[in-house]
């Protein structure tokens, strides 16, 4: 398990990464909700094909500043990010909340 924080925001906010292929694969499918946000690293595009909820999905650089933001519907498949070397979902309207939007940096925190 792990955190992360967005600029100008103080709070940590649980995160689990997806670092394997299978992970990634695996995403947030067959979940109810999620709490938190989940990481994709080497990732440039999600789906929501066969997910139970809508989804809000930033797209981050290498240096973890958020290229876009987008909610996602069930059933949809996104587009890749040219630039894009993570992808961070959370349930949709989460990274309104969060504070996170284009141009702003998020800071991932691995514990343990």
């Amino acid at each position: 398990m792990a955190t992360f924080t967005v600029a100008g925001r103080e709070a940590e906010l649980p995160l689990e990464i997806a670092e394997s292929g299978r992970a990634r694969r695996r995403g947030l499918l067959g979940r109810d909700g999620v709490d938190g946000a989940l990481l994709l690293t080497a990732s440039a595009s999600v789906h929501t094909v066969g997910m139970r909820f809508a989804v809000d999905v930033a797209y981050l650089d290498r240096k973890g500043k958020v290229l876009a933001v987008r909610t996602m519907r069930p059933g949809r498949i996104g587009l890749p990010r040219l630039r894009a070397r993570c992808v961070l979902e959370a349930e949709a309207g989460a990274m309104a909340r969060w504070g996170v939007r284009r141009g702003v940096r998020v800071t991932v925190v691995r514990s343990g």
